[in-house]
């Protein structure tokens, strides 16, 4: 029986040179959100998250004293297609200094 590919492995196919990890992949599953922030930032890598709920309000502290390469929040309810679709635009469409303590929703 096959498995279900999350979106990243959707992404990967779709566009192998993308350098996308998961939260898991990056070590970042179970940590809070100032941590994930932090550590996306060190890292030099734009945040892709599914919390809408909290994450939008950690964001706006963290950047009244760090820069942060941005963040990208999807909703749980936006399809696999959808977000891959969104994501694809975006790397294609953009450079990585368009997103400099830019917090965006996708779609936008």
């Amino acid at each position: 029986m096959p498995t279900c590919a999350g979106p990243s492995a959707g992404l990967r196919r779709r566009e192998p040179t993308i350098d996308f990890r998961t939260a898991h992949d990056a070590g970042l599953a179970g940590l809070n959100d100032q941590a994930v922030l932090a550590i996306a930032a060190n890292d030099g890598r734009l945040l892709v998250s599914h919390d809408v709920s909290t994450m939008p309000e950690h964001f706006a502290r963290f950047i009244e004293t760090r820069s942060s390469p941005g963040l990208i929040l999807i909703s749980q309810e936006l399809s696999y297609h959808h977000a891959i679709e969104g994501l694809l635009r975006l790397w294609a469409t953009t450079e990585a200094e368009d997103w400099q303590n830019v917090l965006s929703f996708l779609p936008r």
